[in-house]
């Protein structure tokens, strides 16, 4: 059979976007049995009056690491965020203190998960951190901080 060589970037294009929505629809597949946990981003009293949107994911892998990716819009253009993975969820003390993997370590990675970003010219930042432990259940949301450090946006991770 001679296949149109023409024809061949649009099966390859077909076959890409296929892919991209299946792992979309079902990032279990991705994460190969591994426990996924995702939520929207909102704004905390702090960002009110900005229109912060955007998503956040933790993929606890079967091999005990974590992975946090989050892509968030609505903020000032080119400026770097701080973005950390808290231990309460968004409504219980405005997310509480920062999730550590040893409660009595450095409130710093490695351990803790911060998946640092700095927004494009649009506003629109995507942060990613992994770490060698999985997290246990007292990771529960993800908080993005004003450079100043203030909590301007939540996302539950349920």
């Amino acid at each position: 059979m001679v296949r149109n060589p023409v024809r061949a970037p649009a099966r390859l294009f077909a076959t890409a976007v296929g892919l991209a929505a299946a792992l979309a629809l079902a990032p279990s597949i991705f994460a190969m049995g591994a426990t996924v946990t995702r939520g929207e981003f909102n704004a905390f009293a702090t960002g009110v009056g900005l229109p912060i949107t955007g998503r956040a994911q933790m993929i606890r892998t079967p091999d005990g690491k974590t992975i946090v990716s989050i892509h968030v819009t609505g903020l000032a253009p080119n400026t770097s965020y701080p973005a950390h993975v808290h231990q309460l969820p968004c409504g219980i003390s405005d997310a509480d203190g920062h999730y550590r993997n040893d409660p009595a370590g450095p409130a710093a990675p490695p351990n803790e998960i911060w998946p640092l970003f700095t927004t494009d010219a649009d506003g629109v930042g995507n942060g990613y951190a992994k770490v060698e432990w999985a997290a246990g259940a007292a990771a529960q949301a993800v908080v993005v901080h004003a450079p100043s450090g203030l909590k301007i946006a939540c996302a539950d991770l349920s």
